[in-house]
């Protein structure tokens, strides 16, 4: 029996090892130097030969007999497998039709999302490389993640950068901070992943360990760790907590009034607004307490012990997923400001600890090897989670940041390594969004919801199935992917089907710059060997690379801006307009947004449904990848997306663990397993995103359709953060759940489409 041969590869959720096993299945193991392997691995060798793999190119048939045009069968209609030629023929003549008749301004480059943890194999920036050699395309900005946080920081600290970039090790932390107090909570189940993997995940160990003070203000236990202090709050009330805890330190003289005035503008109108002296209402512990459920005396005492010590305020990215989802952040660093410690190592703000594992963690801020893009001719874009509203409102105006933009008319869709029928909410107003355009192109690897509802699905490669190089924000290390099993089917790499796409435009040359997908690996890696040599870091060269497996990547030496900003304000000033931080924004207030106006406020919000919906990431799975994989399904209850309810709340409706159950309101509905568990929250339902998108008939609702799987952004609402980031404010809604009585649906989203042959 031949000897396994055991290959270096890396994903979103951690370095391993890969082998192909006897029957063309995958094993795996994880990387001997990581003290805290990601369980997500275990999803890793049901997903590469699964029934749902798109093994051939394949069409919609109505858009195969009918030709492009606006379609509500996206989603509804069978497939029809034909040859890669003809698919490249008919794409490439979509393609030019549109740019000729309407402009490069009427194709949409889609591509947000996690394709793979590699460098060149992202199939973003391959798409968007391929798109700008042939023109151009409308393009999307920020992410969904934390792009309400990307619009902010800007206009208070002057980067997102100085932020999310540089966050202090959790070693830092570990030797520094006396108290973290997390909006949010610090949610370690998180800290498997990042976009481009992570090689020893220390993060996670350290989070739920700190070895200082925590009080986890959150609805969900779960986001406390060992021995820190659950403040169960109200979903969405952080900012009140958040204002009456600055309240106290400006009533008992307890802020840093030398930092305020010396690294800070505006503090004089917040302090205003917390006396109330602009609105009547003073933001004390009693004004704040009935609103999140906090007693007012927690809330002095809270403040008090921050004033103590060595203290970090931090926010978790889901709280600016939400509806008014900059004031937590922004009076987060109006609280740490008050404190005056930002810029004090382990002190001061942090945004996303508990949100992925390379905030905290200890690997080098480097430049890593990227595909290049080239210059976009076309200057049109949305914020990224208005791509609903784009698709149903051509030549509609709305606001973004200080400017007055309107929605091309988009005419195709091209899509690549990334799901929106995950990503995105309302996903029953996106598929009346999707059936606009006249044609869907879509690159995918399964037969996901994106592919279902796409006109054209080219079957794309796993990252197991070609060669790549990875590296996470942050890593330790740079890993040589090799590739572990043939492609399945007739998979084709992203970069294979757009150098065909290239050619029949004419335009490969531009594409491949005459390289090959290893010349292009090779490429990358001389170039940034070349930069860091250059820097005093000697690098082996690629041959010697690739046969090691990977490399240590070289410690560089970090000057973070807000530390030089705090040694020296006026030598070194922030990119804001006053150099400063700003705790009130002029340029904001100027914009007129009642919905974020010039400094952190309260924004409250009605409340229409009787349990506040959250919808979080789950610990079995990234997003929706590897919902096919064991660790995924395992935690399925009843084949369904598991909902957690409070004991009292299940009791009021007949619920007992195990059943199945409907979880609606006017946006729609999906079925999901109860779990029942005084973790959460009374008054909170948790159902986290990913499961697959799975719309059938509801057989209690003639004519309505509910999501037989449990994906709860058939619950969450398509609206933006605000006028200012057009942000996702995806996490949280309200619902209600009932049993759901009667046999129900088979879930079918693990499934092929129906399928024939031209």
């Amino acid at each position: 029996m031949p000897t396994e041969r055991w290959v270096p590869t890396t994903a979103h959720w951690g370095a391993y090892r890969a082998a192909a096993d006897a029957e063309g299945g995958v094993r795996v193991r994880p990387h001997p130097d990581d003290p805290a392997p990601s369980p997500l691995l275990g999803n890793v060798p049901g997903i590469a030969r699964h029934d749902t793999r798109v093994m051939r190119p394949a069409i919609r048939r109505g858009w195969l007999t009918g030709g492009p045009g606006p379609s509500a069968q996206r989603g509804r209609d069978e497939f029809v497998e034909v040859e890669w030629d003809t698919a490249l023929d008919l794409v490439a003549a979509q393609l030019d039709r549109v740019r000729v008749e309407s402009g490069n301004e009427a194709i949409f480059g889609g591509s947000y999302g996690w394709g793979s943890a590699g460098r060149f194999h992202h199939a973003q920036s391959q798409l968007h490389r391929f798109l700008n050699t042939i023109g151009g395309y409308t393009s999307s900005r920020n992410n969904y993640s934390f792009g309400t946080s990307q619009v902010l920081l800007p206009h208070v600290v002057g980067s997102s950068a100085a932020v999310l970039g540089y966050a202090d090790s959790w070693a830092t932390v570990r030797e520094h901070t006396d108290l973290i107090v997390a909006f949010g909570g610090l949610p370690t189940k998180n800290l498997s992943v990042s976009p481009g993997g992570v090689t020893r995940h220390t993060s996670a160990a350290a989070a739920a360990d700190p070895g200082v003070a925590v009080a986890s203000i959150s609805p969900l236990s779960a986001d406390v760790p060992a021995g820190g202090r659950w403040y169960s709050i109200e979903p969405g009330t952080d900012v009140a907590m958040q204002l009456a805890l600055a309240q106290v330190l400006l009533a008992e003289d307890l802020h840093d009034t030398d930092f305020l005035s010396r690294c800070c503008t505006g503090f004089d109108v917040f302090a205003d607004y917390l006396r109330g002296e602009t609105d009547g209402v003073a933001k004390t512990p009693e004004w704040a307490a009935p609103i999140c459920g906090i007693a007012a005396d927690d809330i002095r005492e809270l403040a008090r012990r921050m004033t103590s010590g060595r203290t970090l305020v931090t926010v978790t990215w889901s709280l600016q997923r939400a509806r008014g989802g900059e004031q937590p952040v922004w009076a987060g660093i109006a609280l740490a400001a008050m404190l005056g410690q930002i810029g004090l190592p382990g002190g001061g703000f942090g945004h996303g600890y508990g949100s992925m594992a390379d905030v905290g963690d200890e690997g080098p801020v480097l430049w890593l090897p990227t595909l290049p893009q080239g210059p976009n001719p076309v200057g049109t874009f949305i914020p990224v989670a208005r791509i609903a509203d784009m698709l149903l409102n051509p030549g509609a105006r709305y606001d973004y940041n200080g400017q007055r933009l309107t929605y091309p008319d988009i005419r195709l869709v091209h899509w690549a390594g990334g799901n929106p029928f995950h990503h995105h909410q309302d996903l029953n107003r996106l598929r009346r969004a999707f059936a606009r355009p006249e044609t869907v192109v879509v690159h995918e690897t399964h037969w996901t919801a994106t592919a279902r509802h796409a006109d054209v699905v080219l079957p794309a490669t796993t990252t197991l199935e070609r060669e790549d190089l990875g590296a996470g924000r942050r890593d330790t290390h740079l890993t040589a992917m090799h590739r572990v099993l043939d492609p399945v089917g007739e998979a084709r790499d992203d970069f294979s089907i757009l150098s065909g796409l290239a050619e029949r435009l004419g335009v490969r040359q531009r594409f491949t710059e005459g390289r090959s997908a290893r010349g292009w690996l090779e490429h990358l890696y001389d170039k940034w060997r070349d930069q860091l040599g250059a820097q005093g870091h000697e690098l082996p060269d690629f041959d010697t690379f690739w046969a090691d497996g990977e490399l240590r990547l070289p410690a560089m030496p970090e000057n973070p801006p807000l530390v030089r900003f705090r040694a020296d304000p006026e030598g070194d000033p922030l990119h804001t307009p006053s150099g400063r931080i700003e705790l009130h924004s002029a340029t904001v207030e100027s914009f007129g947004y009642d919905d974020c106006p010039g400094h952190p406020v309260w924004l409250p919000q009605e409340r229409r449904g009787p349990l506040h919906l959250i919808a979080n990431q789950p610990p079995t799975r990234l997003h929706g990848q590897g919902d096919v994989g064991a660790v995924s399904r395992e935690s399925k209850v009843a084949g369904r997306e598991p909902v957690t309810l409070h004991p009292d709340d299940a009791a009021a409706r007949g619920i007992t663990e195990g059943s199945v159950v409907r979880v609606f309101n006017d946006r729609g509905s999906c079925l999901a397993g109860a779990r029942i568990s005084e973790r959460v929250r009374p008054g909170v339902a948790v159902l986290p995103t990913g499961a697959w998108f799975d719309p059938q008939p509801d057989p209690q609702q003639p004519g309505q359709e509910l999501c037989a799987h449990g994906n709860p952004n058939v619950l969450t609402e398509d609206v933006p953060a605000s006028r200012l980031s057009q942000g996702c404010a995806g996490q949280r809604t309200h619902v209600d759940v009932e049993l759901f009585t009667g046999p129900p649906p088979e879930v079918a989203a693990h499934t092929p489409p129906p399928m024939h042959r031209a």
